[in-house]
């Protein structure tokens, strides 16, 4: 285990990017057995490629996505301003993850809203958008459909599975659903299940949105609408557990919009009605919300949310995590920060202690960062140093 301290920033500027990138797609006509009972058949799968396959086809990557990326991961889209894959800074020519080395691969999570079947696609059986009526669908499931493509794709074994958040669950799904297939599970800023408190926000969210009266029990899109609403306070919601409480107050503190600070001895001036905007943070919250809310699929985050509240690996091993984790075979890498309340480092290391209990291989590093849970989407010297020296070290065992 490892502890990294002190401050360190790095602009990645000098290295390269991926380029200009193209989602490719594929179509599966076999239904998908899901862990809640039901079936997708007729289902897509989107996902984006960087680097080269190499002879041996030894060097794939798979990079999972967490609640609201996608297969974007890296790289740009042609005549798109600001399109950069959501971890542009890690993943690239002589980036952490070197896509001169590895064959990178990004796929989208089935319920999702940016191009892998989802409630705004057609369900074969009616016609109509599936809407609300799309199958729950798990972190499990998931996975599996990842297996499916990588079958496809003619890619036996992984060198490594990553993620971070809800995308390190899958990583350490992949560990659990299909140990042979992965040489390396790197899960960063992840836990084995959700704690009630993170349940909670999650619910909280959830109700923003079915109680918006533009909802119509989730199929809004037959009124012509979208609960904007409901979405503008999940994303709010989200984004403040997303953020330390440092990391908050020194971007915002209590600086109001016309650039005072509210606990400055002044005339202080107060808004005019309650639902004004006084504060500097109030006004981050509502821009974040309203950005969400014309991108975002209602019925998208109300499955992945869902998806995050029932992963539990150890429950059907009675709680026993250890037991849960006796069926991995790759070598692990936990990463945690020391800022991220919502997936806390004392998560992270449940995890650890239940893959040294079996004698599993695993390294774990816990990074003094002021940014909260974001900081795994962050440009950290410490954190990308060690994302490099482990892909460094994955990449010498390549054949």
């Amino acid at each position: 285990m490892s502890r990294f301290g002190g401050a360190g920033f790095f602009c990645g500027s000098f290295m390269q990017s991926v380029g200009q990138v193209t989602p490719q797609s594929r179509h599966f006509a076999e239904p998908l057995p899901l862990q809640s009972g039901a079936s997708l058949r007729d289902y897509t799968l989107v996902y984006e490629t960087y680097g080269t396959l190499n002879a041996a086809r030894s060097n794939a990557v798979l990079v999972c996505h967490a609640l609201n990326a996608s297969h974007h991961v890296a790289g740009t889209y042609a005549g798109v301003e600001k399109s950069e894959g959501w971890w542009d800074n890690l993943v690239g020519p002589g980036k952490p993850l070197d896509t001169d080395r590895f064959f990178v691969i990004g796929v989208n999570n089935l319920g999702s809203c940016f191009g892998s079947t989802g409630p705004m696609h057609l369900n074969p059986d009616t016609g109509r958008p599936y809407g609300a009526d799309f199958p729950v669908v798990t972190v499990e499931d998931w996975v599996d459909a990842q297996a499916r493509l990588f079958d496809a794709l003619g890619i036996e074994q992984l060198a490594a599975v990553i993620g971070g958040s809800l995308g390190g669950m899958q990583a350490l799904g992949w560990s659990l659903r299909h140990p042979d297939r992965l040489r390396h599970c790197i899960a960063v800023a992840t836990a084995p299940n959700l704690s009630a408190q993170n349940i909670a926000f999650n619910e909280v969210a959830r109700r923003a949105i079915v109680t918006d009266p533009d909802f119509h029990g989730g199929h809004y899109h037959a009124h012509g609408v979208v609960p904007k609403r409901g979405l503008r306070v999940a994303r709010m919601i989200g984004h403040i557990t997303y953020l330390s409480d440092d990391a908050m107050e020194t971007k915002f503190g209590r600086l109001t919009r016309n650039g005072g600070d509210a606990g400055a001895e002044r005339p202080l001036r107060y808004a005019y009605s309650t639902q004004d905007i006084e504060f500097e943070i109030e006004s981050y919250l509502r821009y974040q919300g309203d950005k969400f809310s014309d991108y975002f699929d209602a019925n998208t985050y109300l499955l992945i949310t869902r998806a995050l509240d029932y992963f539990d690996p150890a429950r059907a091993f009675g709680g026993d995590l250890t037991a849960a984790f006796a069926p991995a075979r790759c070598q692990f890498q936990l990463v945690s920060f020391t800022t991220d309340w919502r997936f806390s480092p004392a998560r992270s290391r449940e995890i650890v202690k239940a893959l040294l209990d079996n004698r599993h291989r695993v390294s774990y590093a816990e990074i003094e960062a002021p940014h909260g849970h974001d900081a795994f989407l962050l440009d950290d010297a410490r954190y990308h140093a060690l994302m490099r020296a482990c892909f460094d070290n994955i990449a010498r065992g390549l054949s």
